[in-house]
């Protein structure tokens, strides 16, 4: 198989997002993987809607998003028959990845300790809501309760009284990141002792992970960040403005781009308060509104044109059709087309990384519950021989 990750063998007994997510990433380095469902309903995305897509309206974009490159097979881990399988299929397996609640594992019978036992070479990625350690160990997590008690809500909102969750489920994703991140370390260690390790991370470590230059603003600098609307917390201009017709984002994030920005706006660059991003961000409201007043002159497409022969960052506010619509998405790979067993020919979102030399590579559609049963059993086998 094509891809970095072409040997590796991947046992996704998460489900949701985070956990998928990782998995997904590793499919998409070319490593096989295996995705343990319950034969009842199968992973829980698969009911998590709108939209649901179909002939009867049955499969869910949702769980679309997170399984592309998977085979799927249906499995009772509670059951006798059930655990033997998965027995195999961990003295078979590089990596594993479950995003169960802390203990959930161990009441199976698949502690660390027996996986090891199994398989001394299996790299274990464990993701949980708040760690599977501390004080609030073991806690139940989903995305949005992370982001609150991460913080991040408190960074995003149009003001410290209406805190807002990101858009996108960021907790989960940035989990499945990190997880995958942290499995591909692992597995290059695994070439040096010739052992696997586990690798935990959790929703609360994702979002506190990236908190950046919010996070030292306090830890060093004392102060605590709050939401600031569309415009950066350190750097002006930088944000959403209005102009004749909507809005647009312009970013000077230094002195020389401010210089271009402002000459083309007809504001004074070196204005006292304006000279440096010290002053600008002192008087963030008054700029502001001297930007927006110029930028009403003119619509959308004349201010980016000119703002894009200046060589000043700045573009759109698009809805999520037109940015797959767009040609430069599509010239970077970021639109896929797979071949469904029910839906025919789709298009689903593409990996975010690209390695030159593997552009054939063949994506699949996310499975049908249970529909690989055989062919995973098959090769298998015919590992075991």
């Amino acid at each position: 198989m094509l891809g970095p990750l072409g040997d590796i063998v991947v046992l996704d007994l998460s489900r949701a997002l985070a956990g998928p997510h990782a998995a997904q990433m590793l499919g998409d380095l070319g490593a096989r993987v295996i995705k343990v469902e319950h034969p009842d309903g199968g992973d829980e995305s698969r009911g998590w809607g709108p939209p649901f897509v179909g002939p009867d309206h049955e499969i869910s974009t949702y769980f679309l998003a997170a399984n592309r490159n998977k085979q799927s097979i249906a499995v009772d881990l509670k059951s006798a028959d059930g655990k033997r399988l998965i027995e195999r299929l961990v003295r078979q397996s590089d990596v594993l990845i479950e995003n169960f609640r802390t203990g959930v594992l161990d009441r199976l019978g698949f502690s660390v300790e027996r996986l090891h036992e199994l398989n001394p070479r299996l790299v274990i990625l464990s993701i949980t809501g708040f760690g599977h350690d501390g004080p609030e160990g073991g806690r139940p997590g989903y995305d949005q309760i992370a982001q609150g008690e991460a913080g991040l809500m408190s960074l995003t909102g149009p003001s410290p009284d209406e805190p807002y969750r990101v858009g996108a489920s960021i907790a989960d994703l940035l989990a499945g990141i990190h997880g995958a991140y942290g499995v591909t370390g692992a597995l290059y260690e695994r070439e040096r002792t010739g052992r696997g390790r586990v690798v935990r991370t959790s929703l609360l470590a994702a979002i506190t992970g990236v908190h950046a230059y919010h996070g030292t603003a306090w830890t060093v600098g004392g102060k605590v960040p709050a939401a600031g609307g569309n415009h950066h917390a350190s750097i002006a201009p930088y944000g959403a403005f209005r102009c004749a017709d909507g809005m647009l984002q312009i970013a000077a994030a230094n002195d020389g781009q401010w210089k271009k920005v402002a000459t083309l706006l007809g504001i004074d660059p070196d204005a006292a308060k304006y000279a440096t991003n010290r002053d600008r961000f002192a008087h963030r409201d008054e700029l502001i509104a001297d930007m927006e007043k110029a930028l009403a002159a003119h619509d959308r497409a004349h201010w980016l044109a000119r703002l894009g022969e200046e060589g000043v960052p700045a573009g759109a506010i698009r809805t999520l059709d037109e940015v797959y619509a767009w040609d430069q998405t599509r010239s970077q790979g970021l639109v896929v087309e797979v071949e469904h067993p029910v839906l025919g020919t789709i298009e689903l979102p593409g990996p975010p990384l690209r390695f030159d030399g593997l552009e054939g590579f063949e994506h699949t559609a996310p499975p049908a519950l249970g529909q690989d049963g055989d062919a995973v059993l098959a090769w298998l086998e015919e590992r075991e021989r």
